[in-house]
């Protein structure tokens, strides 16, 4: 290799030629690295696309560097990277790909060229400790952003199947023609309280029910914004026009709700599901017929 030429074109220039006239060295060294981090995923990937996608990122890498910006990658000239890692760092989180696993596919590369930096610049101490340097401070806020990217795409997946769960723990079902019921148990939040009264008046609209059943027989505690919700949940049934009713209200939470100043006086109660489905059949003007 000729490294007069490389110690001429010195700074980031280095490197980049490094990768160019090695390309095929750096990508089979970067590959194996990676899937040794992966092992526990490699169902998940297809090593052919993983090589694509790791040549594409290290064109993209030398095409950044050639401009002498090796510090800022807020700069226009980072943005392809930066989007191609936040891309890939969001499909590996949606995998369920580790934060480690996600970020080696950008500290790895470090490992891949390393070992080139130092064969050519062997003779060039001070300059291959000077690349070596800069090109390692550069990858590690380039995999800053794959952990970013990945903490913030877990996020929004829990934040989504906390909410698939919460809607599973409080389904809207339709009791009778026309009568729909929520039955709510365990502890309530504003978060749920809110999910609940929108997920019931979008059933109420969708089909037509006229009455809406709120059994809390399996609430444990409510405190004044939990009540709150509940009193403005019956206050848009009525908008939407039906009516509604609160069943199940245990003594501790009617205890609760009394030393709060809660007024429930406008608000139709029954002590449990059974009578509240007798009072909204009684007021859609249906009843059980026996054969």
């Amino acid at each position: 290799m000729n490294t007069t030429a490389l110690v001429a074109d010195s700074g980031s220039f280095v490197t980049a030629q490094l990768i160019m006239r090695e390309k095929e060295a750096v990508l089979d060294t970067w590959m194996k690295q990676q899937l040794a981090a992966i092992t526990q995923r490699a169902d998940l990937i297809n090593a052919a696309e993983l090589r694509a996608q790791s040549e594409a990122f290290l064109d993209l890498f030398v095409a950044a560097i050639r401009t002498g910006n090796v510090t800022d990658i807020s700069t226009l000239v980072y943005q392809p990277i930066v989007k191609a890692l936040q891309t890939m760092s969001a499909a590996r989180a949606l995998q369920g790909f580790s934060p480690t696993e996600t970020a080696t596919f950008v500290f790895s590369l470090k490992e891949a060229l390393l070992p080139i930096l130092s064969t050519a610049l062997a003779s060039q101490p001070e300059l291959l400790a000077r690349e070596a340097i800069t090109i390692n401070l550069l990858l590690d806020k380039l995999g800053l952003v794959t952990f970013e990217t990945y903490a913030k795409s877990r996020e929004t997946v829990i934040n989504r199947q906390a909410t698939d769960m919460l809607n599973m723990a409080s389904p809207v079902i339709q009791v009778w023609d026309r009568i729909l019921a929520v039955p709510l148990i365990g502890t309530l939040d504003s978060r749920r309280t809110q999910l609940v009264m929108e997920s019931l008046l979008n059933r109420i609209v969708a089909t037509g029910s006229a009455f809406a059943i709120i059994d809390i027989t399996g609430v444990l505690t409510v405190d004044t914004m939990v009540a709150q919700y509940l009193l403005k949940t019956v206050a848009a049934i009525r908008l939407v026009g039906a009516d509604s009713v609160i069943t199940g209200i245990s003594a501790p939470v009617a205890q609760t709700m009394a030393h709060l100043g809660i007024d429930l006086s406008r608000v139709v109660t029954r002590a449990v599901m059974a009578d509240g489905i007798r009072y909204a059949m009684a007021k859609t003007g249906q009843q059980v017929s026996q054969s």
